[in-house]
Order: structure tokens, then sequence, then C-alpha cells
């Protein structure tokens, strides 16, 4: 039996993987039980800032990632195929469906047995650590005493949600940039007057405040749009409102400045803001996010807010197995070990699992090769040489470069080919198949099969 503490994308991806491969699971998750500063059920993998799992194209290293997911028969990525919502060239997904559907499959395997109280020791025997950047204070002391009180961190940021038939479709309209995947997102539109006046109002605005002990090292892909607006008065108009390829459909006119929506779940009645991932306080949220052109008289059904995120510094700490240096039956996944982003989280609690079933039956470790977007990725947060250490997301600049000559979109679609052979000729390699799930792509969902103990 494997230990999994911790039900979300990571903690959820290898249960699955664990218990597709015959191993038994004992998967803790605090929640409801003890409930995090973000998170608002008790759901396994609710998502709590975005609900975009990004790109789903050949040409971003995501994409890839999770192609090389669906080749190992990834539970995130099945689960979100199911549950997609429109958005563009991106997988996104209704959030709510996307959690409920995740906790029903595992729920229903009768090889995992759910603990559902908050872990506040590292069991004894094969175990794998996903409890995420929102890890519980008691069980991060129990996980200091084994990795060290050396911890990185730094905050990540949560974008507000509001309803669809609250915005002014007179002054917003429907469009993706270059019309890539339909007229998916919602576009407010600014000129420089109201641009300039909303910049204003984002940096004179009431902040919540960091606790003294709190030094705020933001993530470069989730900063909060006060921090991109302090480094100069256009950072913002040509960073998440850049208005390059959304033409207003009505008047030909590209605006100064753009907010953009996307859909937030299956029946399009709530959008979030993208890129507006805020500390503002919640008065000050809804002023100043008012003062955009189509969002004067918008509902509010979240706000932003500001959590700390921990991941430990894995360079020192963990081998590309995922193991812990210091103990071979303890491995740690998800955004802990130091990778950005809900795809990646999930990868790494699926490499995770494929390593600890592989302990568990006496087989040689497995390590995905350097081409694939897997690989690149676990050697970039396990290089034992890196000095200064942040969180990554997949990219294509982690991967070895072509011998060939191709430039441009024609070398990231070359680069996503390479990988994906590379991935599969590592499956055949070490038989890293897992048994095929039911005709639904996902397990069996039956209540009766599930192992449920509280406390």
């Amino acid at each position: 039996m494997v230990n999994v503490i911790g039900a979300g994308l990571a903690g959820s991806e290898a249960a699955w993987q664990l218990a597709c491969r015959g191993v038994r699971v004992r998967l803790h998750e605090m929640r409801p039980i003890r409930m995090t500063e973000a998170h608002q059920t008790g759901m396994f993998g609710e998502l709590v800032c975005s609900n975009s799992l990004r790109n789903d194209s050949m040409e971003t290293a995501v994409g890839v990632l999770k192609e090389e997911m669906r080749r190992l028969r990834s539970l995130i990525v099945a689960t979100a195929d199911r549950v997609r919502v429109p958005a563009g060239s991106a997988l996104a997904v209704d959030r709510d469906e996307f959690a409920r559907l995740l906790t029903e499959t595992l729920a229903a395997h009768p090889l995992v047995e759910i603990v559902r109280e908050e872990a506040t020791a590292l069991p004894s025997g094969p175990t794998i650590i996903a409890t995420g950047p929102l890890t519980s204070a008691a069980f991060g002391e129990a996980l200091n005493t084994v990795v060290g009180a050396r911890n990185l961190y730094f905050y990540d940021a949560i974008a507000p949600i509001v309803t669809a038939a609250s915005i002014d479709m007179n002054l917003a309209y429907m469009a993706s940039r270059w019309g890539k995947g339909g007229e998916d997102y919602i576009n407010c539109p600014l000129d420089r007057e109201r641009y300039e006046a909303f910049v204003g109002a984002v940096m004179g605005a009431e902040k919540v405040a960091a606790h003294p002990f709190e030094k705020p090292l933001y993530f470069e892909g989730c900063m909060p749009i006060e921090e991109i607006a302090r480094r100069g008065p256009m950072t913002l108009a040509f960073g998440p409102m850049r208005p390059v390829g959304l033409a207003h459909p009505r008047t030909g006119e590209r605006p100064f400045a753009v907010v953009q929506l996307r859909q937030d779940d299956g029946a399009a009645r709530l959008f979030n803001m993208v890129g507006f991932q805020t500390k503002m306080t919640y008065p000050e949220q809804r002023r100043v996010f008012r003062m955009i052109p189509g969002l004067e008289h918008v509902e509010f059904v979240r706000l932003g807010s500001l959590h700390r995120n921990t991941f430990i510094d894995s360079p020192r700490l963990l081998r590309p197995t995922l193991q812990f240096r210091g103990r071979d039956d303890l491995f740690i996944a998800g955004q802990m070990v130091g990778v950005e982003g809900y795809v990646e989280s999930a990868a790494a609690g699926m490499l995770a699992a494929i390593n600890a079933s592989r302990f568990v039956n006496g087989e040689e470790m497995a390590v995905p090769p350097p081409e694939t977007a897997l690989g690149s990725l676990v050697a970039y947060i396990t290089d034992a040489a890196r000095r200064e250490f942040q969180p990554m997301n997949a990219n294509y600049g982690l991967m070895p470069d072509l011998k060939s000559r191709a430039r441009g979109r024609e070398k990231k679609i070359e680069m996503g080919a390479r990988a994906i052979a590379a991935f599969e000729n590592w499956i055949v390699r070490h038989g890293l198949t897992t048994p095929a799930p039911d005709s639904s792509g996902l397990a069996a969902r039956t209540p009766s099969g599930s192992h449920q103990v509280n406390p």
C-alpha cells in the first residue's frame, strides 16, 4: 500500500495511477474537516485560481505535456476533456463538474481508501506527499523535520469571477485574439484616457497587507496587476491588457487596451477576469474594476485574493524520480516540488506514482527523457547544480535544441513531435502502460465502490 497525502490535482492523479497499477492507496485529504484559506469545498482537485489548464495545442509545451499524460491515461486530463468549456485553443473546464467527477471517480475505485482527516505526521512506509502550496501548519512542521526548515515560498493570486448577465454587452464584445478558436472571450475595450484613469486607481487602491514575516516573491506568470503596473504606466497595456489581435467587430478599430473575460462554467453563466489577480481589498476591487467599460454594474461571485504558496528546495532535496534523497520510500509531487501550473502539478503526481509503484514492486525507477515535456521539467527542478531556484512552467526552452534548423512555429511542431516519440519509447521501454478504463474514459463511478474513512 502507498499513502498519498493530499487530494489536489497531484494527489488525485497519483492515487489514480497507483490504483490502475494494482497498488492499494490510502488517500488522505483534510478538507472539509479542515479548510484552507483558498478552497471552498471538500471535493478533490478543486481549482482555486483559473479554470484553464492552458493551451491544448501541440505547438506549446504544456499542450505536449497534456498529450504525454493522455498516453498514460491521466485522470486529470481525461476529466478535463469530459467537462471542457469554450476557451479558444485553451483547455478550460467547468470547475465544479471537474472536481465532482474527479471525486466520484476516485471514491468509486476499489483500491482507493479515502481518509478525511488532517495528516499531522509523515506515515511510515511508501508515501507520496502532495499537500500542495497550502500545506497545513501541522503537516508543514512534520515535513520540516524531514526536509529542513529552509523552505522557499512565493505568492499566488486568484482572479475575480463575475456573472455573464451583469456584463454590459453594448460596450463589451465577443472575440478571441486573432480569431483563433472561435469568439470565446468577452472583451472590454478602454481608450487611453480610461486606461490611464484605471491604472491610477489600481496604484492608489488600498491593498491587503502582508504579514511582517512574509517576503513577497511573486511567480512571473501569475503577478498581481498592481505589481505589473508598479513597473511602469504602460506595462498593463503590454501585458494582460494588450489589445493586439482584438479589433472591435463593429468598428474595426483596435482599442488602446482591453480586459478579457473567459468562460468559467459549462452553462456560460460565469466569466473570470483573465490575468486580473490582485491583492486589492474587496471594497477597492468592486470600485476599481467597475471603472472598466462593460463592468460598471457587474456582479462579482468571487473577488480576487492572494495566498502564500510554499515549495521545497527540490534541486537539493529530490532525485529525478521525485524520491526524497534521504528516504527511498518518500516521494514528493505537485506544486510543492517547484512546478508551476495545474497540468505540471498533476504530471508530477503521475511520475511520483509511477515510481512509487515500481518501488513497491521492486522494479527499476523510471525517469522520462529530457526531450519530453515532463522529462525536461523534472530535469530542471532536480538539477543539483542550480543555485537560484524558482518555480517553472513546462516550456520548450527546457528541452534540448533540435539538430535541424527549424525556426518559429515549425520548430515548435518538430519539438512536440520529437517529445511524443521519445515519450512513447519511454513507456514501451519501462512497460508503463496501464489497464484500459471503461468505455467512458474513466473508472466506474458507482458509490458502492467507495472506501470512505471518517475520523
